[in-house]
């Protein structure tokens, strides 16, 4: 049996917003033209391919002899960011084989940050951390020495500055994932701890390093998910769908398997059907340009083979979503292709729940990770889909008995309803962190307002001294000067000093204004129905609010909403309560 030849392992980079994940991209291309022969870096749509002769130029004798390299070279891709990388998606799970996650090194991890290790996470997609701008650690000398070799060579307070923040991010790895990381000279087992290489995206240093990682995981750990049919039908995944002057609609498509040739029938997966086409037209842009540049001209070519990137031109694809599969396909086949482009839209839908939130987003994979990201936090989805919010989205959230459910969230897309309701929320944002942050935010607060109506009718908790030489009447009613220590006290309030109820707090009152409830630190005076002080009690006792067995549950299910006095009154409460009755409360 002839083995399949290896296709380039697919790599992304991801990191929050100025971290320099574009930067380090970017001077992976430039060190690759750099170091190499004219065309040893091909710019692709979306993707920028590093060949593996070109690789081992920039490590040099960084790469092992032990490890044997069969992989092509690298495909980077050429969009970095959340958008990209969730719309990059295969059947079972993400297209993306490595990732390279940026962080600044002087800053740590950032909302962005976390996002992505959560997206890395769902995908089970392996990754590097590249801690980035080490040129900014204060005193640091740049050179061009190999990047351990100019660590040693630095002043020692530099070394200890480093290794402080190396550390940091290695306990923020494990503080919040639970993840091991170390850097990457000092790894013991690389299927077991993330792997830390400091770097400069302005001078270079340690960029060598971070391509021998990348390259020695792929091939050591991943080879037997990159195996290729470069003679076979095309596999691959619509990365955008654009309107363009002179083409009309296109596809962004990376192409993971396989080869596609103009004229060739390919099966695009749709929300409801699948879209079937043939190619028009190849297009790949002018070598070493930058994709992202609008004024890139771009070449027809009749062929691309995996694993690369490819502007399509077809027919009848105003349909396409981002995050769709798409597949070479013949006349004789084209309903099998068909059908099984349709089991893998439908095996990336979202598992859904009979009660829960509305999910919306722009792209399969982009719905995909949010909805992971929701069910480790145990929120229930009721549906979840692709597109703007429409009118049957708001019904349906508005039609909810649980507040907490009556919510739509939408990454980037629209609010094309044309309502205003009045039961249900809309969060929209084109940035997935910020969109669950504000979803919990939305939560706290109905959360909050729930246990307000919940403890609306309930006895707050409530503990007051008789203030000595404030008795302004003995009996019916006794009138005496209270403070309040801790809690609330309100009119039609039950009081108790050991055991039982002794009184009924009839009136109060604060520099003569009558008053339906007195705050911890407040000095009332305090009409009491049913005792005579002197008798049941004296100046400096201390009287508690009479909380039921079942109020007492209430307050401990809710005792969130409640401050830390308010949890002691409660316990004293409990324990006084227990002296009669050793169950009570339990």
């Amino acid at each position: 049996m002839v083995e399949k030849p290896l296709r380039s392992p697919i790599c992304t980079v991801l990191g929050h917003v100025d971290h320099g994940k574009s930067s380090v991209l970017d001077y992976i291309r430039s060190s690759a033209i750099t170091k190499a022969e004219p065309g040893a870096i091909t710019q692709a749509i979306g993707a920028s391919i590093v060949p593996l002769t070109t690789i081992k130029k920039i490590c040099g004798e960084l790469l092992s002899e032990k490890i044997q390299f069969t992989i092509p070279g690298l495909v980077f891709i050429d969009t970095p960011g959340h958008a990209a990388f969730t719309s990059l998606r295969k059947r079972g799970g993400n297209l993306a084989d490595i990732a390279i996650l940026v962080v600044d090194m002087n800053e740590g991890f950032k909302p962005q940050t976390i996002e992505s290790i959560e997206i890395l996470r769902s995908y089970k997609t392996p990754f590097v951390i590249a801690a980035n701008k080490i040129d900014l650690i204060p005193g640091w000398r740049a050179s061009k020495a190999m990047l351990l070799k100019n660590i040693s060579d630095q002043a020692p307070s530099v070394i200890e500055h480093l290794d402080k923040k190396m550390y940091e991010l290695v306990g923020s790895l494990y503080e919040k994932f639970a993840m091991s990381a170390e850097r990457f000279d000092r790894i013991e087992d690389y299927t077991k701890q993330i792997a830390i290489v400091p770097v400069s995206a302005v001078t270079g240093e340690g960029i060598p390093e971070l391509l021998m990682v990348i390259a020695g995981l792929a091939q050591r750990y991943l080879e037997s998910c990159l195996s290729c049919d470069v003679a076979g039908l095309a596999k691959g995944t619509v990365l955008e769908v654009k309107e363009e002057k002179g083409i009309g609609t296109s596809l962004d498509v990376i192409i993971y398997d396989g080869v596609l040739r103009k004229n060739d029938m390919i099966v695009i997966g749709g929300i409801n059907e699948p879209i079937v086409t043939k190619v028009r037209a190849l297009f790949q842009p002018a070598p070493l340009a930058e994709m992202r540049d609008k004024k890139t001209k771009f070449t027809s070519v009749n062929e691309v083979v995996a694993a690369s990137g490819i502007k399509i031109a077809a027919p009848n694809i105003e349909g396409a979503v981002a995050g769709m599969p798409i597949r070479g396909a013949t006349e004789d086949i084209v309903n099998a292709i068909k059908e099984e482009v349709q089991q893998e839209v439908q095996s990336a839908f979202i598992e859904t729940d009979a009660n829960g939130i509305i999910v919306k987003a722009d792209s399969l994979g982009a719905l995909e990770a949010i909805a992971n990201i929701l069910r480790e936090k145990n929120v229930s989805i009721q549906r979840a889909s692709i597109g703007d919010i429409s009118k049957k989205d708001v019904s349906d959230a508005e039609a909810h008995d649980d507040p907490m459910h009556a919510i739509i969230l939408g990454f980037n897309v629209k609010d094309e309803s044309k309502l205003c309701p009045a039961k249900a929320k809309i969060i929209t944002d084109n940035v997935i962190y910020a969109l669950l942050d504000k979803f919990t935010a939305w939560q706290q607060e109905v959360l909050a307002l729930q246990n307000a109506a919940r403890l609306e009718n309930v006895v707050k908790p409530c503990k007051m001294r008789i203030m000595k030489g404030y008795v302004f009447r003995q009996s019916n009613p006794a009138i005496a000067g209270v403070d309040i220590l801790e809690g609330s006290l309100s009119t039609g309030t039950q009081v108790f000093k050991d055991i039982k109820p002794i009184a009924t707090v009839k009136n109060i009152q604060h520099e003569k204004e009558n008053l339906s409830v007195a705050e911890k630190g407040k000095q009332v005076a305090v009409a009491f129905e049913g005792i005579t002080i002197g008798r049941q009690v004296n100046e400096g006792d201390i009287l508690y609010a009479e909380i039921s067995e079942q109020e007492f549950r209430t307050l401990k299910e809710h005792k969130k909403t409640l401050s830390s006095g308010d949890i002691e009154v409660l316990k004293e409460v409990a324990e006084k309560k227990r002296e009669q009755n050793p169950t009570w409360g339990i």
